[in-house]
């Protein structure tokens, strides 16, 4: 029986802090929920992935975890499953009920309103988990550390983990005319000096669509994770890169970007999608972190260096990113141009 109504969640959202309040009425509204769904590859992914593997949904129980309006449970649903259990703390569950009944589901799949920590499932144990918890650079806002909750809570010994692999990516990119224009604003605003907040907009990384074209160095996969082994102290991780230039341009900032892989049966290629700006796009879009220095780069030099991530102290769903860099220039004028810095970052 489905719980969808604010007086029966199994969490009271007045005793969550302020930052949990804001996060969950984040998706209250119907905005954000209409841009994912009207995202075709994120939506068609999952929707692909759950109609290759209808042999493994057949008569399986189902937790979509942050079921949203309700379209994964709907998908696993109508291709195979005994009973779909999805979980949200939003108040768009409430939607999620009256879609889920005009479209006949309302027998095979039960909502049930709160925290997934909070929730009491309708089964002690569930087949597979469906969730679509990525944020931008993957781990923003720390929704997997409920799906991994969720798995270790209630996922029966080789269950199934939809998405189960995803990794996060890197390359350099030339982006001097936005940067420029997104610092040098604040030199002068009406007349006014307002550069103090040049260090603040430094800081923050940007997430917007890259030009494919802007991309000016080789790429490489900085990490990986497995969702049916890693825990949550893995999600802070450090790891070094190492990026080739490709020609002669200037490196202004760092691009990352997350792939997806769903588990498929033996012998079948499992679908998979990137959020890469070589890709097509998704609202996802892709992360920048401009660098300190602007980079004066000659083909085959040389950008290493080493990527911190951590949740932020203070807000976990917040990411704190220290980016430490030596670029290696090559050449006659190779000590002028080489540079050593570090920069840090707050994705929130």
């Amino acid at each position: 029986m489905s719980k969808t109504e604010a007086k029966e969640s199994a969490t009271d959202k007045k005793n969550l802090n302020e930052f949990e309040q804001h996060y969950f009425n984040s998706y209250d509204h119907y905005g954000i929920h209409e841009e994912m769904l009207q995202d075709t590859v994120r939506t068609l992914s999952y929707r692909n992935a759950i109609v290759q593997n209808k042999d493994l949904f057949k008569d399986k129980v189902v937790l979509d975890v942050g079921c949203g309006t309700g379209i994964l449970s709907m998908f696993a649903a109508k291709n195979g499953a005994k009973h779909v259990i999805g979980v949200d703390m939003s108040s768009i569950i409430e939607m999620a009920r009256e879609i889920v009944e005009l479209n006949g589901f309302s027998d095979k799949i039960t909502l049930l309103r709160g925290k997934l920590e909070d929730v009491e499932l309708p089964f002690p144990k569930v087949d597979i988990i469906i969730s679509e918890w990525m944020g931008y650079f993957l781990l923003y806002e720390s929704m997997l550390d409920t799906v991994l909750y969720a798995r270790d809570r209630y996922l029966v010994e080789g269950g199934l983990i939809f998405p189960d692999k995803c990794s996060i990516h890197m390359a350099g990119i030339e982006d001097a005319d936005y940067k420029d224009q997104k610092l040098n604003y604040w030199q002068n605003v009406y007349g006014f000096d307002y550069s103090p907040f040049i260090p603040l907009v430094k800081k923050e990384p940007l997430v917007d669509t890259v030009e494919h074209t802007a991309v000016n160095t080789t790429r490489q996969k900085l990490i990986e994770f497995d969702l049916n082994t890693i825990s949550v102290k893995d999600l802070a991780f450090s790891c070094k890169f190492q990026l080739d230039a490709k020609n002669q341009d200037f490196i202004n900032g760092l691009i990352c970007w997350f792939d997806i892989e769903f588990p498929a049966p033996k012998g079948k290629k499992p679908v998979t999608f990137s959020t890469g700006a070589h890709a097509p796009y998704t609202h996802w879009k892709q992360t920048v972190f401009y660098l300190e220095d602007d980079l004066e780069c000659e083909a085959g030099d040389v950008l290493e260096g080493t990527l911190t991530c951590a949740p932020n102290q203070r807000n976990n769903r917040d990411l704190d990113v220290k980016i430490s860099y030596h670029f290696k220039a090559s050449g006659v004028d190779a000590n002028e141009r080489s540079r050593k810095n570090e920069n840090t970052y707050l994705m929130h």
